[in-house]
């Protein structure tokens, strides 16, 4: 018997492409959805210090919902490095300007904090409508 346990290699990971559609669905559970997709818990193959996602393309975040008084409470804060040089966002604000930002942050967040995470990011497209350039990959639709 053997007891040696397998270990996947970078050369027999096969990315593919899924598509999600954001409409009317909840910030946080589209983003938990492409969060694993990305980092390829989906697949028996899952190892931790490998990157062995697929790609998401996120479709319609202009349409995404925030449950409860998140879209009045949830504040996006980021500092410039300067003194008095915090900036801050309401979720409501973030969602009209620029809701690409709002999805990816909250993905972002949900991924490993360190070069894997970046990583396995760079993989994500985020679209506010519901065109998006990549055809030609033939992206399959993940329903959740």
């Amino acid at each position: 018997m053997n007891n040696t346990t397998y270990s996947v290699k970078k050369s027999e990971i096969q990315r593919k492409w899924y598509i999600i559609d954001a409409t009317d669905k909840p910030l946080g559970r589209v983003a938990t959805e492409a969060a694993k997709l990305l980092a390829g818990k989906h697949k028996p193959i899952y190892t931790k210090n490998l990157d062995t996602g697929d790609h998401v393309i996120i479709l319609n975040c202009k349409n995404v919902k925030l449950t409860g008084n998140k879209i009045n409470q949830k504040i996006y804060r980021h500092h410039s490095g300067y003194i008095g040089g915090m900036k801050e966002v309401v979720a409501k604000e973030m969602l009209e300007k620029n809701p690409e930002k709002a999805m990816t942050l909250a993905i972002k967040g949900m991924l490993p904090h360190n070069s894997l995470g970046r990583q396995m990011l760079k993989k994500l497209r985020v679209y506010a409508g519901s065109e998006h350039e990549n055809q030609a990959q033939k992206p399959e639709i993940w329903n959740f």
